[in-house]
């Protein structure tokens, strides 16, 4: 997808996506067969409901039909929010991450995983798990120390409120 067609289609879409209160993540264009698809990404805070996203994909395709920003080309459109593994790269997903297990790549070389305890503005207070009955131990990480980073998918975690119970 071309720059142009990207910035038009984001300036498009931005403010549909914001007056349902969610945030443009990102937007994907990739061939189907000999159709394109056309993917666009959403997400909030309390994340996006499935409800929301039907909604908000007929409001889309009703202005992709008002404008010419698709051409005169098929495509599908697809609105999703961007699933639990996508990578963090923006601070909000990192707030979003909060009490989540995580995998870091570093800058400097090496990973880690560990859990998100709390995020500002300079970086993240960890909890690095401990291993063969070793206690949990505290890292603070600078987002400048960060290269890449993943949640990862946790089977078996006990939710806070079983926790407590």
């Amino acid at each position: 997808m071309s720059t142009t067609q990207s910035d038009r289609l984001r300036g498009l879409l931005e403010p549909l996506v914001a007056a349902k209160g969610l945030d443009l993540e990102d937007i994907e264009m990739s061939k189907a067969g000999k159709r394109r698809m056309l993917r666009v990404i959403v997400d909030s805070d309390e994340g996006v409901e499935l409800d929301v996203c039907a909604e908000l994909s007929r409001e889309v395709s009703d202005k992709l039909d008002e404008s010419d920003v698709m051409g005169e080309d098929e495509y599908v459109l697809e609105v999703s929010s961007p699933g639990a593994d996508r990578p963090l790269t923006e601070h909000r997903h990192y707030v979003r991450a909060i009490d989540r297990l995580v995998k870091f790549q570093l800058a400097e070389g090496g990973e880690l995983i560990a859990r998100i305890l709390d995020v500002d503005d300079e970086g993240m207070d960890l909890e690095i798990p401990g291993v063969k009955g070793r206690k949990a131990t505290a890292r603070r990480i600078a987002f400048t120390d960060i290269a890449k980073a993943r949640v990862e998918i946790e089977f078996n975690r006990k939710d806070k409120k079983e926790e407590e119970a």
